[in-house]
């Protein structure tokens, strides 16, 4: 992690991130507790890769602890928020980044309609229903901060498969956070990161074409990487962005030149 975050500026809150065993989430889990926020590190089922997380938060000198849930199940959502919420009697920052990997598990080999269902149910429904449930938690306690995920291009949309999913899918939970922030306001901040070009498993594999088009789409000429994300993650559920509500917040290194490909995160 880098060395210019806010030295414990997250100091006494706690923060839940979900899908953070590795990729964004990691980075984000881990950013936050370098900032000195205590961490609930949340997985779908990779208990190890969550346990690894925590332990690193902990070497940071703050409390974690890792936690398993399916978020496809909607009673697994009422069961995270009621034991974020009991770890330490309270949560301040609430991170959706877990995302359903359609482009690097068996799940890329479903039709469209199967992947659909599948970025439906997690980065749609539970970003939705773990936003509310915790929202109006965070509301009667007098503050909290929400950041979802979109994607740098579903405004502008790509053509093909990819780009039709995560457009309608990631445009959705980017439209709800701006009602979100307006129905949660003024106690509760809501904002949503919207990647461009971030390189985690997918990228890791992608071919040369796509190696070549996220170096030619950014303005940086290069890859974003989660730390990148991670930073902006930092800062917007810092009290350093009081006055940031109800923004989706590009991080792309600068887009230019067409269409982008679909965020290649896979948490």
């Amino acid at each position: 992690m880098t060395a210019d975050a806010p030295f414990r500026i997250l100091q006494s809150q706690t923060a839940v991130v979900t899908g953070a065993s590795s990729g964004i989430g990691r980075a984000i889990a881990l950013e936050l507790a370098r900032a000195g926020a205590a961490v609930l590190i949340h997985a779908r089922q990779n208990r190890k890769a969550a346990e690894s997380v925590a332990d690193e938060a902990r070497a940071l000198g703050v409390e974690a602890c890792a936690v398993l849930g399916d978020l496809t199940d909607p009673d697994h959502h009422e069961a995270l928020v009621e034991q974020a919420w009991s770890w330490r009697h309270g949560v301040q920052i609430w991170v959706n980044n877990a995302g359903a990997d359609v482009l690097t598990s068996p799940a890329a080999r479903g039709s469209f309609d199967e992947r659909l269902d599948a970025l439906w149910r997690v980065d749609v429904l539970a970003t939705i229903r773990l936003s509310r449930l915790v929202g109006q938690r965070m509301k009667r306690a007098g503050r909290g901060a929400i950041l979802n995920i979109g994607w740098d291009g579903a405004d502008r949309g790509m053509a093909g498969d990819s780009g039709e999913l995560f457009a309608a899918t990631k445009g959705a939970v980017m439209a709800f956070t701006r009602s979100l922030a307006q129905s949660l306001a003024p106690e509760v901040r809501a904002n949503c990161l919207a990647p461009g070009w971030i390189k985690t498993a997918w990228g890791d594999r992608a071919s040369a074409y796509w190696q070549d088009r996220a170096r030619r789409e950014s303005l940086r000429g290069r890859w974003g990487t989660p730390d990148d994300v991670a930073r902006l993650a930092r800062f917007l559920v810092s009290p350093e962005a009081d006055f940031i509500t109800g923004q989706v917040i590009a991080i792309n290194g600068g887009f230019q030149s067409g269409a982008a490909g679909p965020a290649a995160r896979a948490d």
